[in-house]
């Protein structure tokens, strides 16, 4: 039976190696960023073109030790400049940063989305959201461009030309020569988010186009907001397999003739002249 001496130290042996596993608190564990008053979990900024907006955000530091982040911001057409872009945080101590977001003076009315972080020496980052509403007059505009018939398959890009997001929808109508309907497709909504300024590249499958016809084909686009428009283009259907077997055929038989003619010329120039007396009414 070990002694209560043994015993002792080897619960302090045990003792010592928890307290060396157990993560110590550190200011990078015991600081947050939050925007400031408290109550609200994001930014959200509205103005015109070219206003600047301002608000702040706290960085609070709970731990017994100083910290000090860096802020920035990120998104796109979200432009964030910080009255203090590093600030060293006192323990137990809530830092407020002012900060602006200017809207571009040519932003088209809009939402748009960014991000405040900030990172301290250790690396730990902590962000918090915000949204900005760009004002204005909403228009909603869209163009089909750059139609063309690629054998089984449609393509075409749509354009947002507004200043509101559309989810377009799209009819399909193909009519052959002789007035023949070979594709109508009723307007069905497309699977796409087309932001104000926005291009994107689609396709339509056109399984078993015809084989030999010209084929006037026609896209329209709509969407909410009264966005329309309308695009067409013409392609041929040509089996060329079969012309040119038939071409190959054609040139066959002009090369037969050909031969023939040369041979018939060929007899003609073998034949003897003819001898034929010529009636004078000399006599010997």
């Amino acid at each position: 039976m070990p002694s209560a001496q043994t015993v002792a130290r080897v619960l302090g042996l045990t003792a010592l190696t928890l307290f060396a596993t157990v993560p110590r608190a550190s200011a990078a564990t015991s600081w947050s960023l939050a925007p400031a008053g408290g109550g609200r979990p994001s930014f959200y900024a509205e103005g015109a073109p070219g206003a600047v907006l301002q608000d702040t955000v706290s960085v609070t530091n709970s731990g017994g030790h100083p910290v000090t982040v860096r802020l920035s911001g990120t998104g796109t057409g979200v432009p964030v400049t910080f009255a203090e872009p590093s600030v060293r945080v006192p323990a137990r101590t809530r830092a407020d940063v002012p900060f602006t977001v200017t809207v571009p003076a040519g932003a088209a009315p809009g939402d748009r989305a960014g991000t405040l972080v900030a990172k301290d020496a250790d690396g730990r980052t902590a962000t918090v959201r915000i949204r900005l509403r760009v004002g204005g007059p909403a228009l909603s505009a869209l163009t089909v461009e750059h139609v063309a018939v690629h054998g089984d398959r449609i393509t075409y890009e749509l354009v947002n030309r507004g200043t509101t997001v559309l989810v377009p929808k799209l009819a399909v109508h193909a009519e052959g020569v002789f007035g023949r309907d070979l594709l109508d497709r009723a307007p069905r909504t497309l699977s796409v988010r087309l932001a104000p300024g926005s291009r994107t590249a689609l396709s339509e499958p056109w399984p078993g186009p015809p084989a030999l016809d010209a084929v006037d084909v026609r896209l329209t686009a709509t969407a909410a907001g009264g966005a329309h428009d309308t695009a067409t283009t013409r392609a041929r259907f040509v089996p060329w397999g079969a012309v040119a077997g038939t071409a190959g055929a054609l040139t066959a038989g002009a090369a037969v003739t050909v031969v023939r003619r040369r041979r018939r010329r060929a007899d003609h120039a073998a034949e003897p002249l003819s001898t034929k007396a010529e009636l004078t009414g000399a006599v010997r």
